[in-house]
C-alpha cells in the first residue's frame, strides 16, 4: 500500500509543480526527478507483480500436480 500511496503523491505533485512559480531550469530539474521516481516505482510494481505470479503459478502447479497423482494411482 505504500507504493499506492507514494504513485498517489507524485501524481498531486505533477499536476501542481507548474504552478507554484519555479524558474525554468528548476521545473525541468523537478519534473525530471519526477520522471525518475516513478520510473522506480514501476520498476518496484513490475517486480512486485512478477513475484506474486510466479507465487500463484507454483500454488496452481502444485494443486495440479496432486490432483494428477491421485488419479494415476487409481
Amino acid at each position: 500500500m505504500r507504493k499506492e500511496r507514494t504513485l498517489f503523491i507524485v501524481g498531486i505533485w505533477v499536476t501542481v509543480l507548474p504552478y507554484f512559480g519555479f524558474p525554468e531550469i528548476w521545473r525541468k530539474v523537478l519534473f525530471i526527478v519526477t520522471g525518475f521516481a516513478l520510473i522506480y516505482l514501476a520498476y518496484l510494481f513490475y517486480i512486485e507483480t512478477k513475484a506474486r505470479l510466479n507465487k500463484e503459478e507454483n500454488r496452481i502447479k502444485s494443486f495440479v500436480d496432486n490432483i494428477s497423482d491421485g488419479g494415476a494411482s487409481h
